[in-house]
């Protein structure tokens, strides 16, 4: 089989780029060892740079009817001597922006409705439950063996294929791995105070337990949770009967939307960071968490994901797809992006880890005294949507 893309991995940023490169007029091959993601708790917050590559891409006007905008991000610090809230500051859009921060949508609803949208172009053939096994690279071309036996000839060969990225692992692109010791629960829960379209991060120890919002579910009001501690303390919770996980987590988080009843099952996933020695290969380029795994702290992950996507599309044309000058600029472009990126993103949750006293209350001065500087409140927004 001959193309011009072949995208290996079928997750969100995966199926993003299929539609995106399909929509452009690309003949692309999206490899898919995910045949079936009905499980999968999560949910994707897509941040305003987002939404431009998700349009152009033919997916915004079909996920927006059902996506629950986040206006509002709400940091609360309950590291006091009780659980509850001593210190809560809300980042409000409207500070910076006519539009919300960003909209959330569960992820198994995003894997639907991409799928569908792939459907529709007539270029672009996705082979689900089928995996890349090897690559062999030439200056003008990338061979591809998958693992139901075909092998895909490309231009250029896109890694959306997770952590353990095999396509990264041939190319023999190494990488840089932090651990946390943590590990996140996600899940679904209903409750009745409105969650009013805030997005709520409650910071104790641990790691933080983000509240998330989503449509109304059954005459309720409804969030998407991911719950971060220790991983033995995580392997606990998950295993409580549904009443007392849902006690636990009211407990958590600090009662913001009063108790919490557990929706879904509870899914779990370890949490790492890591980089990439290279975004690009010959006839390669990673992207998501082929080249970067972050905590998942203030959507910065699929959205860093976009933020490729986009550099991606943006450096690709006709006569330059997949060559050497390409997928150097490529590099260039976001490597640096992403390393300060990623080191943020480690303070902050270092900082949510905090167990001793006098470090939590210096976390909570320190967000005191962040938020009180109208300036400085107003660029750490802007940093947020990956803007400078």
């Amino acid at each position: 089989m001959d193309t011009d893309i072949l995208i290996s991995g079928g997750g969100i940023a995966g199926l993003t780029a299929a539609a995106a490169f399909g929509s452009a007029g690309y003949r692309v091959v999206c490899v898919d060892p995910l045949a079936d993601t009905a499980g999968d708790q999560r949910s994707t917050a897509f941040l305003q740079p987002a939404i431009p590559v998700l349009a152009a891409a033919g997916l915004w006007d079909r996920l927006s009817p059902s996506a629950a905008p986040l206006q509002v991000m709400r940091i609360v610090d309950a590291g006091g001597p009780s659980a509850e809230p001593r210190l809560a500051k809300e980042f409000d859009a409207a500070e910076i922006s006519d539009q919300p921060f960003g909209w959330n949508l569960p992820n198994a609803l995003l894997r639907t409705v991409m799928a569908d949208r792939l459907k529709d172009l007539p270029d672009v053939t996705h082979l689900r439950g089928t995996g890349t096994r090897t690559l062999a690279t030439r200056t003008s071309q990338a061979r591809v063996t998958l693992t139901n036996g075909q092998t895909v000839t490309a231009r250029l060969v896109i890694a959306a294929d997770g952590r353990d990225s095999p396509m990264r692992q041939a190319a023999g692109i190494s990488v840089r791995t932090t651990r946390f010791g943590q590990k996140a629960l996600a899940f679904t829960v209903l409750h009745d105070i409105p969650h009013n379209n805030v997005s709520t991060e409650v910071h104790r120890s641990g790691g933080p337990f983000t509240l998330v919002p989503l449509p109304d579910r059954d005459g309720r009001h409804a969030s998407a949770v991911v719950w971060m501690d220790a991983g033995p303390k995580a392997e606990r919770l998950r295993a409580l009967l549904p009443d007392d996980f849902s006690v636990a987590a009211s407990e958590r988080s600090a009662g913001v939307l009063g108790p919490l009843t557990l929706a879904s099952p509870v899914g779990i996933f370890p949490i790492i960071g890591q980089i990439a020695a290279r975004m690009s290969g010959e006839r390669l380029a990673l992207m998501a968490e082929a080249a970067h795994v972050l905590p998942p702290i203030g959507a910065q992950g699929l959205n860093t994901s976009l933020a490729d996507l986009a550099a991606l599309l943006d450096l690709a044309t006709p006569a330059t797809l997949g060559d050497a000058a390409m997928l150097d600029a490529y590099h260039r472009r976001r490597h640096g992006d992403i390393r300060t990126r990623a080191l943020g993103i480690e303070a902050l949750n270092r900082a949510s880890m905090l167990s001793w006293p006098m470090m939590r209350d210096l976390r909570a001065t320190m967000l005191d005294t962040l938020y009180s500087v109208k300036p400085v409140r107003r660029a750490l927004m802007r940093a947020g949507l990956g803007g400078r």
